[in-house]
């Protein structure tokens, strides 16, 4: 006979395994299951391992967080922003453009040399493909090693920020320069020249491309997409908006100014940050689901 702590674990556990599935048909796509048991359940050798700063931060559910940032700032460079705008179709087809991302990320973070190698020279063709002209006259090649740079520099940085301020386990600065000099093997093999190897590297990497950011249209609708008319029902617009708000408070006062986003510190600090807090956890929580392979694997 049932008891009432049981009926609440039994509610608990099915409430964490809807929520863990939508949550994976979002970011891996219907097959994620079966996406994830190739990539965690894989026999072979691995660049990476579980007590390495990039797996920990790449595995934890702050991404969420700094995925959104990434975007925002990468926006800022009006030939890295033409090439999404006319190539990536992340408003015709931006659930499909943020599985391709979260496989390659998994996959060259989690899996196996064989496949992660595989994935990197995948990407590399496609990059060979995408070119085209800005609205400003200027050439563009996805495979440029500078544009890379900027790509690589504000992904780093916001994963890193974001892991920072609502990761499980925050890294000690040692392990933040190991993040991003692990970050930099990947974006090596992409194309990117003598990617930074630690936390000081990276800001100077930033701070060379700040002269050549500029707030575009194409900026300024990429952001009202992804905070203001995300493709959701609005029953899920909540958490998400809550991990919006938590990017956006992340990013610097420079980029904020540019994208001409709202700058409420106090705001941001009081009711922000805390709803952030609080959307991460319940994703961890949901991502903690014993039958998902990767934890099946770290078990």
């Amino acid at each position: 006979m049932s008891t009432p702590t049981d009926v609440v674990d039994q509610v608990a556990r099915q409430a964490r395994r809807r929520l863990a599935t939508a949550l994976r048909d979002k970011v891996a796509g219907s097959d994620a299951e079966e996406r994830a048991k190739a990539i965690w359940l894989a026999e072979g050798e691995r660049w990476f391992d579980e007590t390495d700063p990039v797996w920990r931060v790449h595995a934890d559910a702050s991404m969420f967080v700094g995925g959104i940032r990434a975007l925002l700032l990468q926006s800022l460079h009006p030939l890295a922003m033409a090439g999404v705008a006319g190539h990536s179709g992340y408003k015709s087809d931006p659930w499909g453009r943020l599985q391709r991302t979260s496989t390659f990320l998994a996959t060259t973070t989690f899996g196996t040399v064989a496949d992660a190698e595989g994935a990197i020279a995948m990407v590399r063709g496609i990059h060979e493909r995408v070119r085209g002209k800005a609205p400003d006259g200027r050439s563009y090649a996805a495979s440029d090693p500078h544009l890379l740079g900027w790509v690589h520099a504000a992904e780093a940085d916001s994963f890193l920020a974001a892991h920072q301020r609502h990761g499980r386990e925050p890294l000690t600065p040692e392990e933040a320069d190991r993040f991003v000099a692990q970050s930099g093997i990947v974006a090596g093999r992409l194309g990117v020249v003598d990617p930074p190897s630690s936390v000081a590297g990276l800001q100077r990497v930033l701070d060379d491309y700040r002269p050549e950011l500029v707030s575009t249209p194409q900026a300024f609708e990429a952001a009202r997409f992804l905070l203001l008319h995300p493709p959701l029902a609005w029953t899920n617009r909540a958490g998400y908006t809550a991990l919006a708000g938590g990017a956006v408070a992340l990013l610097p006062m420079w980029a904020k100014e540019m994208l001409r986003l709202p700058v409420l510190p106090i705001t941001e600090r009081v009711v922000g940050a805390p709803l952030a807090g609080l959307a991460v956890r319940t994703v961890r929580w949901a991502l903690s689901d014993p039958r998902d392979p990767r934890n099946a694997r770290t078990a």
